[in-house]
């Protein structure tokens, strides 16, 4: 490929939003053939309900505002803007996906497999198609190049990093991804929009589905599965203690939005929290004591493990994320004929199936994967 930076074309997958947005300004000054490409992945009206319903439950489809301001950017900065409709794979690859996994009691992420199936694979294929060399986002994170392999690197600013939710891509689809924010704070990047007066200067981050945007999460999540209240169980005594409005809206750990406290026949009225669900059943059950053995896993069974590059090797000890934004713990990664698992060195907190477990070595992100069952000193938490 030619080292003119003129000569290589970049398609980068403008959101609407500030990073993206930078992204895109930063490519440009280094002198790269820009274009911005904007995915439309979600139709409200299209996509019923579970009784055939529209579930456009929004005045404006927050999209749609996205890509009026996508078209914004791409005006104050002088580039072509294509859009792109990847409503089926978004259906057929991730939500559905989400659904299931739902249903089945876990809680899913699913910007992970957003990013495998639609971001880093539809939207490249597609721009590969017309003729780009690479595809660029604003994700925090880095990529390095040594010895003709591409690693994926956390981004310096570490509080923003992505890489969590980049941990299913393969190591084809980084070699055809850039990265321009790797280097930079979230700060920095407000800063430069800011300067160049960009519409989505102090636009505040989205946090939620996505691609589906905010929503209150129950009511959205209601059109798909039906809810269905049942009780809340104490899990030590088996002892009826509260109401919920669906097993499938709570996530272990939790201890907001439960409804009780101030229970009289508890001489200690301590935190509860979600520490277990029964989807069979309809039952919820908490432990009243963040230190309960109910809430704490020493090993996790693993499903949909990827590897950036190398696999490990079975008996590597590792550092591992098991949710966004929380600090590296230490683990040891194993696939023997028990199946691909980690172990760790002391009980963690409120592990949850359905979210990733991803990998890493220092600040290399090695892969990662789907934590399935969990465990406590072998005895499995169903």
């Amino acid at each position: 490929m030619s080292n003119d930076k003129s000569k290589i074309k970049v398609m980068v997958g403008l959101s609407g939003g500030v990073d993206s947005a930078v992204a895109l300004y930063l490519l440009q000054k280094e002198g790269y053939d820009v274009h911005a490409g904007f995915m439309r992945n979600w139709d409200a009206i299209a996509n019923n309900d579970i009784s055939g319903n529209p579930t456009l439950l929004d005045p404006a489809c927050p999209q749609e505002v996205d890509y009026d301001d996508a078209v914004k950017v791409a005006n104050e900065l002088g580039v072509t803007l294509h859009r792109v409709d990847f409503i089926k794979e978004y259906w057929d690859d991730v939500f559905t996906y989400f659904l299931a996994e739902y249903k089945e009691g876990r809680t899913p992420n699913p910007d992970i497999f957003c990013n495998k199936y639609i971001k880093f694979d539809a939207f490249l294929k597609w721009a590969e198609s017309l003729g780009f060399n690479y595809i660029a986002t604003g994700h925090y994170a880095k990529k390095e190049v040594k010895d003709g392999v591409s690693y994926m690197l956390k981004s310096k600013d570490h509080d923003k990093d992505q890489t969590y939710f980049l941990s299913q891509l393969s190591s084809a689809q980084l070699e055809k991804t850039l990265f321009p924010l790797g280097e930079l704070t979230k700060s920095e990047v407000r800063a430069i929009a800011e300067k160049l007066n960009l519409t989505p200067a102090q636009k505040k981050d989205s946090t939620g589905i996505c691609f589906i945007g905010e929503r209150q999460f129950r009511e959205f999540l209601k059109n798909y599965i039906p809810a269905q209240n049942g009780v809340i169980k104490d899990i030590n005594t088996d002892k009826v203690i509260g109401t919920h409005v669906g097993v499938y809206y709570y996530t272990l750990g939790q201890r907001r939005g439960l409804g009780i406290g101030g229970l009289k026949d508890y001489s200690e009225n301590k935190r509860w929290y979600v520490c277990k669900k029964d989807v069979k059943n309809n039952i919820l059950y908490v432990a009243n004591d963040d230190h309960d053995t109910h809430l704490k896993s020493d090993k996790i069974m693993l499903s949909d493990v990827n590897f950036i590059n190398t696999p490990l090797k079975n008996g590597t000890e590792i550092k591992v994320k098991l949710r966004y934004r929380q600090k590296d713990l230490k683990a040891t990664y194993y696939n023997d004929e028990n199946g691909v698992y980690l172990r760790f060195p002391e009980p963690y907190f409120a592990v949850t199936p359905g979210q990733a477990a991803v990998f890493y070595d220092g600040d290399i992100c090695l892969g990662g994967a789907i934590i399935g069952d969990i465990y406590f000193q072998e005895i499995k938490v169903n």
